[in-house]
């Protein structure tokens, strides 16, 4: 019993992450890691915001709710944004299919930009991507998809918004599941490999999904309290047949 309760235990050193002797207190280490621009894929949601000196003709591109105003949630933003389709485009009024799968953000914006000039003078033209969303699953602290309004994400600020990993993740084995033009890909992640700095995945991409795998001492938790549960009863059990005996 005593085994398996010890072995139940997480050592401190599964806990720490990155743990390199090269860093250190007095300087920062330098580490070299260019962020990979993301390319637009089918199904990515764009926000395309024109804006000219003729607010009329501006509108007429700007696709607007039903309601009349702009809600502060997700629903109402995909419902006023532009889905890229199957062929890799978007369509506007007017204009009609652009094509921006393949293209960063500021190339599709570019692009979008020089479609637009042709009906409307002087336009200023806004896109952001709105449909970038990550997963977290496993033995974090508060699982769940996660939106993200900003231009890049790292592996440790995603793990950060699903709370941290529990004591009983494991640091060493993260599934990261990537959708490329290709189709699915994973590749495992070792928070404790500082290599993970330089590396293209410490970037998380759009729709990406981190699973954080559990250590074996969480298997070894749960025996330990099914055994525990079970000594219970074992023992309430063997205490009524010792008073049954006594009575009769």
């Amino acid at each position: 019993m005593f085994a398996l309760f010890s072995s139940s235990c997480v050592s401190n050193k599964k806990l720490v992450y990155f743990p390199d002797p090269a860093f250190n207190t007095e300087k920062l280490t330098p580490i070299a890691n260019q962020p990979v621009n993301y390319l637009l894929q089918p199904r990515d949601i764009l926000s395309v915001r024109i804006k000219t000196l003729d607010t009329e003709s501006s509108e007429y591109f700007n696709i607007q709710p039903e309601n009349g105003f702009m809600n502060l949630n997700q629903a109402s933003v995909f419902l006023s944004s532009y889905s890229i389709d199957d062929n890799g485009s978007i369509t506007l009024p007017e204009v009609g299919p652009i094509k921006v799968a393949g293209l960063t953000v500021q190339q599709a914006q570019q692009k979008i930009q020089e479609a637009i000039g042709v009906y409307l003078n002087k336009a200023t033209i806004l896109v952001k991507l709105v449909s970038f969303k990550v997963t977290v699953l496993g033995e974090v602290n508060t699982p769940g998809q996660f939106y993200i309004y900003n231009d890049q994400l790292t592996v440790l600020e995603g793990l950060g918004m699903a709370g941290d990993l529990t004591d009983f993740g494991n640091r060493e084995n993260i599934t990261l599941v990537r959708q490329t033009e290709t189709g699915l890909g994973a590749i495992l992640i070792d928070l404790k490999n500082p290599q993970l700095l330089a590396s293209e995945y410490y970037y998380l991409q759009p729709n990406d999904v981190l699973y954080v795998q559990p250590l074996k001492a969480k298997t070894t938790r749960g025996n330990l309290n099914t055994l525990n549960v079970l000594s219970v009863v074992f023992g309430a059990v063997s205490t009524a047949i010792l008073i049954l005996t006594f009575v009769n």
